[in-house]
C-alpha cells in the first residue's frame, strides 16, 4: 500500500521509538522522508533499518535539536530544500522527566516545556510556509494520554502535552481553509526509550500504587518497568492513516492510542 507516493515528509524524534517506527512506516508506504533527531547515532540506526527494508533510497537524515531555535530554523530549511517542498510534518520528538511537583526546579520545568511544547511550535512555525504551498498538507503532533488523564509525578510533561493538544486545535482552525489538516495522537502504555527510562526519573519515595490505572486492557506481550505496553509500530500505523488521504476528513482532534488504558 503506497499511500505516500510522491509525498515529502519530515519526522522528528526519528532516531528511536515511535518517531523511528513512524519514519520507517511512511517509507514503507512510498514516502520520501527526512528523519530528524538530536541523536546522530540513533539516526544511523534508522538508516540501517531502512536499508534492511529496501527503502533507504527515499530517506535522508537531519540533525535537529528542537529545543534550539537556530537548529530548527537551519534544519528545517535544509530539509525542505532537500525534499523539494513539504507535504507532511510529524512532530514525534520529546522528553519526559518526573519529580514531585513541589520539588520540581524551574530549570527542569522549562526544559520539558521548552523541548516538548516550544519545540513543537518552532517546528510547525518553520514548516508552515512550505506546507501551505500545497492544496493538501498535514501536521501530526504528539500529545499524550497524560494531557487528559492523571499521570503522577509528571506535571511538567502533562502540561507540555496538554499545550500541544490545544496548539493543534488552534492550527486546524487557523489554516483549514488553506488546505492544512492538523491532528494529534495521544499515545499511552507504549514501550519506548522514554517509558523504559521512566523508573529512573520517578522519585525514590514514589507511591507506585498511583500507577495502577495505567495498564492497557488489550492483551500484549511487551512490557516496560514491569508494566504491560504496546509497540511503537502500533502508533506508527495510526499516524500513517491520519497523514494519508484516508484521514482526509480528520482535523482539529486527537486519537488516543493506549490499548484501552483509559477506556
Amino acid at each position: 500500500m503506497n499511500r505516500f507516493d510522491n509525498r515529502r515528509i519530515l519526522v522528528t524524534g526519528a532516531a528511536s521509538g515511535i518517531g523511528q517506527a513512524t519514519a520507517l512506516r511512511l517509507l514503507e508506504e512510498g514516502g520520501t522522508v527526512v528523519a530528524a533527531d538530536v541523536s546522530e547515532d540513533g539516526l544511523a540506526r534508522t538508516t540501517e533499518l531502512a536499508e534492511a527494508a529496501g527503502t533507504a533510497g527515499r530517506l535522508s537524515v537531519a540533525a535537529i535539536d528542537i529545543g534550539d531555535e537556530t537548529s530548527v530554523v537551519d534544519g528545517v530549511s535544509r530539509s525542505v530544500e532537500n525534499l523539494g517542498g513539504l507535504d507532511v510534518l510529524v512532530n514525534a520528538a520529546g522528553i519526559l522527566r518526573a519529580s514531585h511537583t513541589h520539588e520540581t526546579p524551574l530549570d527542569l520545568w522549562n526544559q520539558v516545556i521548552g523541548i516538548n511544547l516550544t519545540g513543537t511550535f518552532l517546528m510547525v512555525r518553520e514548516c508552515l510556509p512550505a506546507l501551505l504551498r500545497n492544496e493538501r498538507s498535514v501536521v501530526v503532533n504528539f500529545s499524550s494520554t497524560s494531557a487528559a488523564f492523571a499521570h503522577p509525578y509528571m506535571a511538567a510533561y502533562a502540561a507540555s502535552k496538554g499545550g500541544i493538544q490545544s496548539f493543534t486545535h488552534a492550527l486546524a482552525l487557523e489554516y483549514g481553509k488553506q488546505g492544512l489538516r492538523a491532528v494529534g495522537v495521544a499515545p499511552g502504555s507504549i514501550k519506548t526509550g522514554i517509558t523504559d527510562a521512566t523508573s529512573g526519573y520517578v522519585p525514590s519515595d514514589a507511591d507506585w500504587g498511583l500507577f495502577s490505572k495505567l495498564s492497557p486492557i488489550l492483551p500484549t506481550t511487551l512490557e516496560s518497568g514491569g508494566a504491560a505496553m504496546g509497540g511503537p509500530e502500533q502508533v506508527a500505523g495510526v499516524v500513517a492513516m491520519l497523514a494519508s488521504d484516508d484521514g482526509a476528513f480528520v482535523t482539529g482532534t486527537e486519537i488516543r492510542i493506549d490499548g484501552g488504558t483509559h477506556a
